[in-house]
């Protein structure tokens, strides 16, 4: 799904999604409210925690890729985020208003 199909279907989806546009263009998401999140090397529990998210935080979505599955509170994905410079966080953090990809497949 494109960025702008997200953005439209984000403001016509039954559920309230807040969504922003980065200054390069990528939409930002929030994290999960309340949650912490590990930022990871790679799109995996297995790869080294590199830093963790504040609470409240934003991140943009530069693509997105599978790996490890994890649950957390929007569902049980194998989707990760890759928020830029090799990091990655779970999709099931992140409220995309979507259960698939929203960014082009990392590469």
């Amino acid at each position: 799904m494109a960025v702008d199909e997200v953005a439209n279907e984000a403001a016509n989806g039954a559920e309230s999604l807040s969504v922003q546009a980065g200054s390069e263009g990528y939409l930002t998401f929030p994290v999960a409210p309340d949650c912490r999140v590990n930022v990871r090397s790679g799109p995996g529990t297995g790869y080294p925690i590199k830093k963790v998210l504040p609470y409240d935080a934003w991140v943009k979505i530069d693509c997105q890729t599978p790996g490890t599955n994890v649950s957390g509170p929007y569902g049980t994905s194998d989707i990760w985020d890759c928020i830029g410079n090799g990091l990655y966080v779970s999709d099931a953090y992140v409220k995309t208003g979507a259960d698939g990809y929203v960014a082009t497949r990392c590469g």
